[in-house]
């Protein structure tokens, strides 16, 4: 970490009566919230414009022919881009707990 950096936790740690160690897991743990709130929300707009849960019900769309392809690859693939953050974040956030 940067003389800065390590400025400004100290200050705010000693500021809030906590230690730095908290102060930085807890500070990691809501990043992460947010951008995991920030890609579900991505997520809940591309299932509603196709009346989807997930990219695996996308996909049966497809091969049954009820979900014109031209059209809607590019979501899929933004979905399961998406989907594949979403794991990775609730992973890193387990991992805080």
């Amino acid at each position: 970490m940067l003389i800065k950096e390590d400025v400004i936790f100290n200050t705010i740690a000693d500021n809030l009566q906590i230690p730095v160690d908290e102060l930085l897991r807890l500070s990691l743990q809501r990043f992460l919230e947010h951008q995991l709130r920030f890609i579900n929300t991505q997520i809940f707009e591309i299932g509603g414009r196709y009346g989807i849960a997930n990219v695996e019900e996308m996909d049966s769309r497809y091969w049954e022919g009820t979900l014109d392809e031209e059209n809607s690859w590019h979501d899929l693939q933004r979905l399961d881009h998406l989907e594949y953050k979403r794991d990775k974040l609730l992973k890193l956030l387990e991992a805080l707990s």
